[in-house]
């Protein structure tokens, strides 16, 4: 196809942009380019909309926070979720959601988690993340999502989170997904497709073929067969409490048989141990990030400027 062939075919909207670029003749790595800045837009559009689908909880977590410390007003207390969330690297929705959930202090002079004694990490053997380093929950979900696509064999899945306050799961990460499915799936209750009953059992669940697996709603069936998924393996990630933490869904493009038996037996062990891992993260690392918002919320005189 010639340069001009490749202009043509693109929209009138797209024409118009690239005028402004002054942009004659589009070889193939002119279109990569403009692939990958469209990719970017849709991402930036993604992150709005997940922002958008947050704020009541953040209103809320803020309210807390300035009756608690009494602060000024709304925008210091977004300061002082802000300043924590970029002092811990701990995502704000994250910190908020513990805000909200975790019963309040018993003393504003002391300790938020008086005598609190602080874990090590647990070792992340079957998904081949090293423990004896740093290690975020954003690289950890990324790792385990990746391994277990391998596994399984395919390239779209995607992470959830519990939310307990809300009574179900909230999507975390995704590979392969179109906007629809993400917008969709965003949060999910505690009934109506596979993930959510996997996380009431506590167990693996596989569709075979989605078309006709009933425990789907109609529009989750929907969305997910237009996403061009006919299969999928739901593994509940699952703390040493017995408690669903998270979920990481493999999505097939055809229909599938039942997964092998050793391979049900190793996503099983990977569930357990990434949820013991994301049990930790939420007791050790959270926590700190709470403890240390706690101190700053008794001296907000300590905090920096608004905008920085």
């Amino acid at each position: 196809m010639s340069g001009s062939r490749g202009r043509e075919s693109l929209s009138e909207q797209d024409i118009g942009a690239l005028r402004d670029q002054d942009i004659e003749v589009l070889s193939g790595q002119d279109i990569g380019a403009l692939h990958g800045q469209l990719a970017r837009a849709a991402e930036e559009i993604r992150q709005l909309r997940a922002r958008d689908r947050s704020r009541p909880a953040v209103a809320m977590a803020q309210g807390v926070l300035r009756e608690r410390y009494r602060l000024r007003d709304a925008d210091e207390a977004f300061t002082l979720l802000r300043h924590t969330s970029q002092r811990f690297n701990v995502k704000m929705r994250s910190l908020v959601d513990a805000v909200i959930a975790t019963e309040r202090p018993d003393s504003m002079t002391e300790l938020w988690f008086p005598g609190r004694v602080r874990r090590r990490p647990p070792v992340l053997t079957t998904v081949g993340a090293a423990s004896d380093g740093p290690l975020h929950r954003t690289g950890v979900l990324r790792v385990v999502l990746s391994q277990i696509l391998a596994i399984t064999g395919t390239d779209m899945g995607n992470v959830q989170l519990a939310d307990p306050a809300a009574r179900g799961l909230r999507l975390e990460h995704h590979i392969g997904h179109s906007d629809e499915f993400v917008d969709y799936f965003a949060f999910v209750g505690e009934s109506g497709t596979s993930c959510s009953q996997a996380a009431a059992e506590l167990a693996l669940r596989t569709v075979r073929d989605v078309a006709l697996d009933p425990v789907f709603t109609d529009g989750a069936r929907r969305t997910i067969l237009r996403a061009g998924s006919r299969a999928c393996h739901s593994v509940p990630l699952i703390s040493d409490d017995g408690v669903c933490v998270g979920m990481v869904s493999a999505h097939l493009a055809r229909p599938s048989a039942e997964l092998p038996d050793h391979e049900s037996v190793l996503l099983t062990r990977i569930g357990r141990e990434v949820g013991r891992w994301l049990a930790w993260h939420d007791d050790t690392l959270v926590r700190d990030a709470l403890e240390f918002l706690h101190a700053l919320g008794r001296r907000p005189d300590l905090l920096p400027p608004r905008g920085v």
